[in-house]
């Protein structure tokens, strides 16, 4: 089943006061085309990750989904329901954690914040306290629970956001660079959790942006790229790798200490080759490392083709 469709979306935001800067004769900007032609499905149960890098588009995008931004042209749709349309039950289904949260009661503590948006969702009382301490265990806040939001440090209010976006336990998570600001554990942690997520029965449906693009690769199932607005490929981690290139360098030592390093592709001869010369010579080989192209050699390639065209 499909949880998030989005249909031929973008969205152009319009230059502010333009016929006034007009009529002053003062300079006036183009419009901002964020995003454009943009497609695609996130499957129920599915992480999908989107990266690009900063201004390409994945904030607005994120925004449309979770009906905080109308489209231009275009639709999205959330379990069936139109972001538009039907924006109420949307924003039943989803939950929103963002990079940097700017909605959070500074001189409320994490607990009285939680409990605030709680009684915004409509949940009782005993049945907000209830989730929000188990929230705090899982996502180990139990420390900062009666501490002033304004004083907690920027890993915590980032975990906070992520235990707000759960609260309602929202069948659909707008995830934008969860682990940001976290330390390599609790990112490591979260990580751990947010796979848990998915698996669990009825699985929770994940849109998950980041600039760490190893976690990307190891969380998602698929990955979009996005770039100025343009989904410029939507694959596996793997075969976007190999969009590359489709080589890979291979680093051998030998036991004198030498390193040797050759580029082949994908399932050629060249590797058992080099490695039967070098024992027909009487060389020991210690260690064979394999270099593959990544996430981000895929990202730059099509980033360096914008910047050409």
């Amino acid at each position: 089943m499909t949880a998030i469709s989005i249909r031929n979306l973008s969205k152009t935001y319009p230059v502010p006061f333009r016929r006034l800067r007009e009529f002053f004769r003062r300079p006036v900007k183009d419009p901002v085309e964020a995003l454009r032609d943009v497609s695609f499905e996130v499957e129920t149960g599915e992480i999908f990750g989107l990266i690009g890098r900063n201004g390409a588009g994945k904030t607005t995008l994120t925004k449309i989904v979770a009906t905080l931004v109308q489209p231009t042209t275009g639709s999205v749709s959330v379990r069936g329901n139109d972001s538009v349309e039907a924006d109420e039950r949307v924003r039943r289904d989803i939950g929103l954690a963002t990079a940097e949260e700017r909605s959070f009661y500074w001189r409320l503590t994490s607990e009285q914040n939680l409990l605030f948006f709680a009684r915004l969702h409509g949940l009782s009382d005993r049945f907000a306290g209830q989730r929000i301490k188990d929230l705090f265990a899982r996502l180990e806040l139990d420390e900062v629970a009666r501490r002033r939001f304004g004083e907690l440090s920027t890993g915590n209010k980032q975990r906070l956001a992520v235990a707000r976006a759960m609260l309602a336990n929202p069948p659909v998570l707008l995830l934008d660079e969860p682990t940001r600001s976290l330390d390599p554990l609790a990112a490591a942690r979260l990580r751990e959790m947010i796979r848990s997520l998915a698996e669990q029965d009825p699985p929770v449906t994940i849109l998950l942006t980041s600039h760490n693009l190893a976690e990307v690769e190891t969380l998602c199932a698929r990955v979009a790229i996005i770039s100025r607005g343009n989904i410029r490929a939507l694959d596996t981690p793997k075969n976007l790798r190999d969009l590359t290139s489709g080589s890979e360098t291979v680093h051998i030592t030998i036991s004198s200490g030498e390193k040797i390093s050759l580029t082949r592709e994908h399932n050629d001869e060249q590797l058992d080759q080099t490695i039967r010369r070098l024992q027909a010579r009487g060389e020991r080989i210690i260690d064979v490392e394999t270099q593959r192209a990544t996430l981000l050699d895929v990202l730059e390639m099509y980033e360096a083709a914008d910047e050409r065209s």
